[in-house]
């Protein structure tokens, strides 16, 4: 198995607009809902340190336990995707997403909360090897690059829609009236990817009586995907910094209210989404992915450094974050397109499910590193280290681009 051997090639004839655009908006709907699924417990944190009594760590360890099993099963979840689809894979993911909000307006204390970082992540597991292999087997080849942008797009969206859902319907109602109302929610999404099945179907990979065995872990000695994993690593450790610690940032080094400061998380989310669909076109228009990546990233790293700097002030830095969003949403689109490129033929869930693993290590391990930084008061330097590793994320890039040219 080598990486000259890449993914599905154009279909003969091309594949009508209408259908195109109908997978790319399921799958698109199901990945917005993975990242809603993300936020499922972290907006409601203070009504649960109130309730229940807890603590900061108690409420941290439950995103740890979250990004934990959902690395750890995605990267398993790809074998699982080859073997029977992506199809019946997604719905099993969505069915836990349902679980865990009926779990979470059932909880009573704090083992009722881990049980829905459990169900949660096990859920999120298997979305980017199952999503990923539907768009490469579903789409056709020239609109890829803009079903990796609505793919991302709708993840930033996701993202955003769930502090808004669940903390504006706990302050109409509760809390459990919240999660109940998440629930109906998973059962709409199941029930309308369940009526459009047909869009979701997949080939499987089958394995042959004579293969060597081992056969289907021989992708794993390629150097090219460790290089893709190290790169959506570094890449995340960034994101998780922006998202965790920002608005502590922002306070810390300029005296920004806390409003404003979250306003700012949430202009960067829609920035990135708007990159992404900007990025869409840039990767359906050029066939040098990871320069694309390369350069997007580096502009992102060169406005976080200067944000560090503190010369813009509170509203040039504000600003200058938002803007690093739509840089790094750029490259959005071109990095899956890279991706694909280090994707041997049949191998598409374990790839993606492998590489997209580094995503929940970035998640899982940035808040323990740069969270020291924090606690020793070095807000700047918190902005300026997560501006070099997405720096050092540039050559992971620029080294999946040599493997795969």
């Amino acid at each position: 198995m080598n990486t000259a051997t890449l993914g599905a090639t154009a279909p003969v004839n091309p594949i009508p607009l209408k259908q195109d655009a109908s997978v790319i908006g399921l799958v698109g709907l199901a990945h917005g809902t993975s990242h809603f699924s993300h936020l499922l417990l972290a907006p409601l944190f203070p009504v649960f340190m109130r309730d229940f009594g807890l603590s900061y760590s108690d409420v941290g360890l439950l995103m740890s336990i979250f990004f934990i099993i959902s690395g750890s099963g995605q990267a398993m979840a790809g074998f699982v995707v080859d073997r029977i689809g992506a199809r019946p894979v997604l719905f099993v993911a969505i069915t836990c997403f349902l679980l865990a909000a009926l779990a979470a307006s059932m909880a009573t204390g704090y083992m009722g909360l881990v049980l829905v970082a459990v169900l949660a992540g096990l859920g999120n597991a298997p979305f980017h090897p199952a999503d990923f292999t539907i768009l490469n087997q579903r789409v056709s080849a020239p609109r890829l690059g803009h079903a990796f942008s609505a793919h991302g797009l709708t993840g930033n969206l996701g993202w955003a829609l769930a502090p808004a859902f669940l903390v504006g319907i706990t302050a109409l109602a509760d809390w459990r009236t919240a999660y109940h109302a998440a629930a109906l929610l998973y059962v709409a999404v199941l029930a309308l990817l369940f009526w459009q099945r047909d869009k979701l179907r997949t080939e499987v990979h089958v394995r042959h009586a004579d293969a060597p065995k081992g056969s289907d872990l021989a992708f794993l000695k390629l150097p090219v995907v460790w290089w893709c994993f190290s790169f959506f690593l570094l890449s995340t450790m960034t994101l998780a910094v922006v998202q965790s610690f920002a608005p502590s940032i922002l306070k810390n080094l300029h005296g920004v209210s806390v409003e404003a400061a979250t306003l700012t998380i949430s202009a960067y989310m829609l920035c990135g989404a708007f990159g992404m669909l900007v990025g869409g076109f840039v990767a359906a228009y050029t066939k040098q992915s990871d320069r694309v990546v390369a350069l997007a990233m580096s502009a992102g790293a060169a406005l976080l450094l200067v944000c560090a700097t503190g010369w813009l002030g509170a509203t040039g830095t504000m600003v200058a974050l938002a803007a690093t969003g739509f840089a790094v949403g750029v490259g959005g689109p071109s990095r899956d397109m890279m991706i694909k490129k280090a994707t041997p033929k049949g191998a598409t869930g374990r790839v993606y499910g492998t590489v997209y693993s580094g995503l929940d290590v970035g998640f899982a391990i940035s808040p323990l590193v740069f969270g020291g930084f924090m606690d020793q008061g070095w807000y700047a330097l918190t902005l300026a280290g997560a501006a070099v590793v997405l720096f050092i994320s540039v050559y992971a890039a620029i080294g999946v681009g040599r493997r795969t040219a």
